[in-house]
């Protein structure tokens, strides 16, 4: 399975490639909104990590053209962020987002445990 993290923060891309990956993911990433849309549009990835301040483009603009793609639109999405504004989260569930995982509040197991479920639920 393909995972392709979106995040801008070397540290945190560098951790969490290295802990999905250890749980036997494949990974691949972007540090700018704008690459990560051509990426995911391209490499049609199993699951996206999604930073919202992004570079380039942010990840809520990021989500709306993704999901005006046809693949795009059902690949599922979990945003990681800073950000827990509630019009934020509402937003994103409506554009089909998986989970809303703010990074203050979450572990590397818990997103592993996260992504796990998404691919359980895929199958």
């Amino acid at each position: 399975m393909k995972i392709l993290i979106i995040e801008d923060e070397r540290p945190i891309l560098k951790v969490l490639s290295k802990k999905l990956t250890n749980a036997g993911y494949e990974i691949i990433s972007s540090s700018n909104g704008k690459e990560g849309l051509e990426v995911a549009l391209k490499e049609h990835p199993d699951l996206i990590l999604l930073d919202i301040i992004l570079p380039g483009m942010d990840g809520m603009s990021l989500l709306t053209k993704l999901r005006e793609d046809h693949w795009g639109s059902s690949v599922p999405v979990i945003i990681l962020t800073n950000l827990g504004d509630g019009d934020r989260i509402v937003e994103s569930k409506k554009k089909g987002v998986y989970d809303y995982l703010i990074k203050t509040d979450w572990s590397l197991t818990d997103v592993v445990s996260k992504v796990n479920e998404v691919f359980k639920n895929k199958l």
